[in-house]
């Protein structure tokens, strides 16, 4: 395929018939000789980590159009819509209404956080209409200990959880019956979990981790 050196290399999704870890070195070694070859490489796959591993710019497409296009990380940062923040990642979505906008951070009113949500948007909103604030299950700090009332605070008791090596990924249920999904980092070599099924726990993030969506 590449013996003429094209300016340009299609690859079908190239890596979905191979397991999973041989699938990530393959990975690194189509980085590898894109970078030696020199040419582009347009790689077509539904794998949304293969995408952010091996992409310079990711185009999302939707119903045959591209609805955003850009960096790994500001995909994946900064989606424009709430159908791409879905796409690429985990995320929870809150909706609500625009109960302030100004200096840059937006507040919103939610029947699912009492003390409201809040998140650093750039553009002035219109009060009362309506907007989705997107954070990831990563940017979610969990305590076990009460937390003070404020904006983006949420209390809650875990429903289930999963351990991944590297990460553990909680489910919590907070008012409503809503489930939202918070990941910690293993950074020790801890075995027995120090939060497990049911405990009361708070869930807290910072303005700038969130962002306004407003489609």
């Amino acid at each position: 395929t590449i013996a003429p050196r094209p300016r340009m290399l299609l690859l079908d999704e190239p890596l979905a018939a191979l397991d999973k870890k041989l699938r990530e070195e393959t990975q690194f070694e189509l980085i590898s000789l894109q970078q030696r070859l020199g040419m582009t490489f347009l790689i077509v796959t539904h794998d949304q980590d293969e995408a952010m591993v091996t992409a310079d710019r990711i185009a999302v497409m939707r119903e045959g159009k591209i609805v955003q296009i850009g960096r790994p990380a500001e995909v994946y940062e900064q989606p424009n819509s709430r159908y791409v923040a879905d796409f690429i990642g985990e995320v929870n979505l809150f909706e609500g209404l625009v109960a302030g906008s100004e200096e840059g951070l937006v507040s919103l009113s939610t029947p699912q956080a009492p003390q409201g949500l809040a998140a650093m948007h750039d553009e002035a909103l219109p009060l009362g209409s309506t907007a989705w604030i997107a954070v990831r299950p990563e940017k979610i700090a969990l305590s076990q200990e009460p937390l003070p009332p404020g904006p983006n605070r949420l209390p809650g008791r875990i429903a289930d959880y999963g351990y991944l090596g590297d990460w553990t990924t909680y489910l919590v249920e907070i008012e409503g019956g809503r489930t939202i999904r918070a990941a910690r980092a293993n950074d020790s070599r801890l075995v027995e979990r120090p939060m497990g099924c049911d405990d009361q726990v708070w869930l807290s993030f910072a303005p700038d981790a969130a962002v306004v969506l407003v489609r």
